[in-house]
């Protein structure tokens, strides 16, 4: 089943950090790095650009390079808190690509060595035989 968009945008709807859906942990000019949407990935957080960007593909250069910095940030900034023995990082892009928000949105997530699925990255699931596509 492909995901369907949710409307309006919570990335552009204020009331996401005023109802604490999700707390504005770090942020700089043109990107915000959002925790707390995600209550089994405990420590995860989405880097957002606040414009308005539908996927990865329509961020500006400038977006690109403030993600790259706050993405460093929040690596710091989770490392000092939860010390993690590694991490996911990712993009869905279009219904296809599993995107539900069509907001552009980088997944930050600290991954632990006692998790029942450590191990399988963000790609274990796709290579599955069920994947496969028709000949």
């Amino acid at each position: 089943m492909i995901p369907q968009q949710i409307d309006p945008c919570p990335f552009c709807s204020p009331q996401i950090y005023h109802d604490k859906i999700a707390d504005v942990v770090l942020e700089n000019d043109l990107c915000l790095f959002i925790s707390g949407v995600q209550a089994v990935l405990n420590g995860s957080g989405m880097i957002i650009p606040r414009a308005h960007r539908e996927t990865l593909f329509d961020l500006t250069q400038k977006e690109w390079a403030a993600t790259y910095l706050l993405l460093h940030e929040a690596k710091a900034l989770i490392d000092s808190r939860m010390q993690p023995d590694g991490y996911n990082i990712g993009w869905n892009c279009q219904s296809v690509g599993g995107q539900t928000v069509f907001h552009a949105h980088l997944h930050v997530i600290p991954r632990f060595a006692d998790e029942p699925l450590a191990g399988r990255g963000i790609r274990w699931w796709l290579k599955q035989e069920i994947n496969r596509r028709p000949d």
